[in-house]
């Protein structure tokens, strides 16, 4: 199972680029959103609820999404996560996902976990203007997430912006390459495609033929 990491800033086209991606392969492909593995505290009143910080990294469950991710690997299917954005709670359900040739995994902090970003044959980092960004964001919450303008600023300045500066700005750090303009590139679609589409046909080799890659050799420092 190829795995492949996209992160970026709220609204910054992470969503798009990974359904553009998936779209443009005829191998088995899978979106996980990292929003699925959101904590949920059903325990706490909806006010209090709303007020929690959903854009820190530890607000996800990262040790889920390993357990979802050894599953996949061991060839097992996993059980579908999900959350209601307008409740502020989890909405898993029973549906399965099979292990897929290719996983997309797309989040605001997903390079935050160092064993997230060890598994991740290709990390991609959407680097789109903030301002852009907020802009996207107003017109998706109020569209699909039953959010007002006046909780969208609230969330944008108490959160949202303090976070992107302290994490998702650096993450950039840790990508292989950065993909400007959003998830509508057509480049960048298209050279992601072949990249993974040559993957997939080599793992189906080494599979078919009991081949195993090497490891690459680690670069020396001639220094």
């Amino acid at each position: 199972m190829i795995i492949v990491g996209i992160c970026g800033a709220s609204g910054s086209g992470k969503s798009t680029l990974a359904k553009r991606i998936q779209d443009s392969l005829s191998c088995s492909c899978v979106i996980i959103g990292q929003d699925c593995y959101y904590k949920s505290f059903p325990e706490l009143p909806f006010e209090e609820r709303v007020h929690i910080n959903y854009d820190e990294p530890n607000i996800f469950d990262y040790e889920e999404i390993i357990r979802d991710l050894d599953t996949l690997e061991s060839g097992k299917p996993i059980t579908k996560k999900g959350y209601d954005y307008a409740a502020h709670l989890r909405a898993d359900s029973d549906e399965l996902i099979y292990p897929p040739e290719v996983l997309i995994m797309e989040g605001i902090h997903m390079f935050y976990d160092q064993r997230l970003l060890d598994r991740m044959v290709l990390k991609v980092y959407m680097h789109v203007d903030i301002d852009t960004c907020l802009l996207r964001r107003i017109k998706r919450d109020i569209k699909s997430r039953g959010r007002t303008i006046d909780n969208i600023a609230e969330q944008y300045m108490e959160t949202v912006k303090p976070m992107y500066e302290k994490y998702i700005a650096n993450y950039i750090n840790d990508a292989d390459f950065a993909i400007m303009r959003g998830g509508k590139n057509k480049m960048a679609i298209d050279c992601i495609s072949a990249y993974l589409t040559t993957k997939v046909l080599a793992e189906r080799f080494e599979k078919e033929n009991g081949v195993r890659q090497a490891a690459p050799e680690p670069e020396r420092d001639d220094d």
